[in-house]
């Protein structure tokens, strides 16, 4: 069974130092992106005014996980977790702060943004990797939902609440400081790691061969395919993720202008769109006590079906007011469900082959967002927003359903001494 090497044990009953430094590494990295999610495309709009320019440059943030999401597994599961991080920290920080220079000096073109946009991303796939894969190695099982809510917390906080904001003070002085802040608190979630988390967390079980990295994807894909949990539990994700691009790929066209439904200015749209991260705050920090209530499974399914359900207010009530409410509902139930999914996962998958089939699940997972942006638009166009967000409902109240009724047995689901996950009674 594979074991994790470490020279400090997590306390038994709190969270533990090991992951406090983790906690606080994940914040400066979060604030960084942040900084740089609402910069980047303003400084996109000072250097082109080409849409398909401007689009290129999510797209390369989004293609890394496409690309080296199975690959990223791999390394993560071969080498130390923590050391993975650092070193993704520490190149982002260098990359950010090339594109800082190159804004003061005035050379940053768009070809170069996107290029700054695409290292970015392959950065954040070693990084979020490494981070969510070292949590167990970090705290004991039973405290894994408390602790998956507070970095979902604090990625919230940093992201939504603190990011924006410090972005918007920041863009008046130019590329050269908008791209600096981002790299700096890049080095610092680096420094706050190498120094906070020591010890080693490695699989002893891990297999250094060169000749063994196809086999290790394999070995990665093919759990996740075979196990009666995680399949059921990824391609539901991978339909939600789909159906709910659709739905928000289009959804300002609703909600801002006199011509919409909901008739809110372009002021007016962030603030409502808030409510989801006040949501997921509080989502963060009652997913446990949810979970120890209704169980993982109900949880899972429950939270998620309402999330689906409360997208239908827009539709059906396009008020401001209670479309914010809604949001902000949304923001907490559809919270606790990634939270505890993602605590089931952590659970359930041999820590020997966590990075490679998280990897194999956020790849899967985060596919289908582009063709779910470009569905979404088309039917729009062709049948009416309308269509479009029941259209997304409809799909995801299906896999919902088809979630609800793959896990109908798997209430109690355990592991045994080999670290793989079974169902409780079965043989």
């Amino acid at each position: 069974m594979a074991a994790v090497e470490a020279t400090e044990q997590t306390e038994t009953r709190g969270l533990g130092r090991p992951f406090r430094a983790q906690l606080v590494s994940t914040g400066l990295a979060n604030l960084g992106d942040g900084v740089l999610g609402t910069v980047a495309p303003l400084l996109a709009l000072s250097l082109t005014t080409s849409p398909v320019q401007i689009s290129l440059l999510s797209a390369a943030t989004w293609l890394p996980w496409l690309v080296f999401g199975v690959a990223a597994g791999v390394v993560v599961d071969r080498v130390d977790r923590r050391s993975v991080q650092v070193i993704a920290l520490v190149a982002r920080a260098g990359l950010l702060a090339a594109g800082a220079a190159l804004g003061v000096f005035g050379l940053l073109t768009m070809p170069l943004l996107v290029a700054v946009a695409l290292a970015y991303g392959v950065t954040e796939v070693f990084a979020d990797l490494g981070a969510t894969s070292i949590i167990p190695d970090l705290v004991p099982a039973e405290r894994l939902p408390a602790a998956n809510g507070r970095v979902i917390g604090v990625q919230q906080v940093a992201n939504a609440f603190l990011g924006g904001p410090l972005a918007g003070a920041v863009i008046v002085l130019g590329a050269g400081v908008s791209l600096g802040l981002p790299a700096a608190l890049a080095a610092l979630a680096a420094v706050a790691l190498a120094t906070g988390l020591r010890g080693r967390f490695r699989s002893i079980g891990a297999d250094d061969r060169v000749e063994g990295s196809w086999k290790q994807v394999r070995e990665g894909l093919r759990f996740l395919v075979r196990h009666p949990v995680m399949r059921p539990l990824v391609l539901t994700s991978s339909i939600l993720n789909l159906a709910s691009t659709a739905y928000y790929a289009v959804f300002v066209l609703w909600a801002v202008g006199p011509a919409s439904a909901m008739r809110l200015t372009e002021s007016q749209f962030p603030l409502v769109m808030l409510g989801f991260a006040l949501g997921a705050v509080a989502g963060s920090l009652v997913a446990q006590r949810v979970q120890d209530r209704l169980g993982e499974v109900v949880t899972i399914v429950s939270m998620l079906t309402g999330s689906v359900v409360l997208m239908l207010v827009p539709v059906f009530w396009p008020n401001g007011w209670a479309v914010a409410v809604s949001v902000t509902v949304v923001g907490v139930t559809n919270t606790i469900g990634n939270v505890v999914s993602q605590s089931m996962r952590q659970r359930l998958v041999p820590r020997a082959l966590l990075g490679r089939v998280s990897g194999a699940s956020r790849t899967l997972s985060y596919g289908l967002m582009p063709l779910g942006a470009v569905l979404g638009g088309v039917v729009g166009e062709w049948a009416g927003l309308p269509v479009t967000f029941v259209g997304a409902v409809v799909v995801s109240l299906a896999a919902c359903t088809y979630l609800a009724v793959s896990l109908r047995n798997g209430t109690n689901l355990t592991l045994d001494g080999a670290g793989t996950a079974e169902p409780a009674g079965s043989e």
